[in-house]
């Protein structure tokens, strides 16, 4: 039940505090993580079934940057992927686990259906041989990005090593 398309937003923070997270999540139908690397930023992931939607969330993706001025210690990065394949389906449409681990790869085009099958017979079957430790693991595609390429979005609880 994959989303068929997902806005990741990364909001840099002075302080992760809880006057900041109450701040940034403003949306309740997103799913919210803390940066696990030190890097003092909030992750936003928001499901989005058609592109047609984007409009109807431009009034909140102005509004949170000023609302949020305070907390942030720069500016917001956004990307919007498409949803392409998944070796483990997520159950909803955004991850409902306590962790997400996201991994940008660039694949020169001309390589691009080499490294499906690649793909296929190598990670995605390291993932599948590791189901029972990883809830979803969900292959997008930059649509609108500043890092090309394919995003892979990997949800799990537990042990985060």
């Amino acid at each position: 039940m994959s989303t068929n398309y997902l806005l990741i937003s990364r909001y840099p923070v002075k302080n992760i505090d809880d006057e900041a997270i109450d701040g940034i999540k403003s949306n309740e139908d997103a799913r919210y993580f803390i940066s696990e690397d030190g890097s003092n930023e909030i992750l936003e992931l928001k499901a989005i079934n058609k592109i047609e939607d984007i409009s109807s969330l431009e009034k909140n993706l102005i509004d949170v940057f000023t609302v949020n001025k305070d907390y942030l210690s720069g500016d917001i990065r956004r990307e919007l992927l498409r949803f392409v394949e998944a070796p483990i389906t997520s159950e909803s449409k955004l991850p409902n686990t306590e962790f997400v681990q996201l991994r940008h790869v660039e694949v020169p085009a001309e390589r691009y259906d080499d490294y499906l099958g690649w793909r296929d017979r190598t990670i995605f079957n390291v993932v599948r041989d590791n189901a029972d430790k990883i809830n979803s693991f969900e292959a997008y595609h930059s649509l609108i990005s500043g890092q090309p390429g394919v995003m892979f979005v990997s949800s799990f609880n537990g042990n985060v090593d």
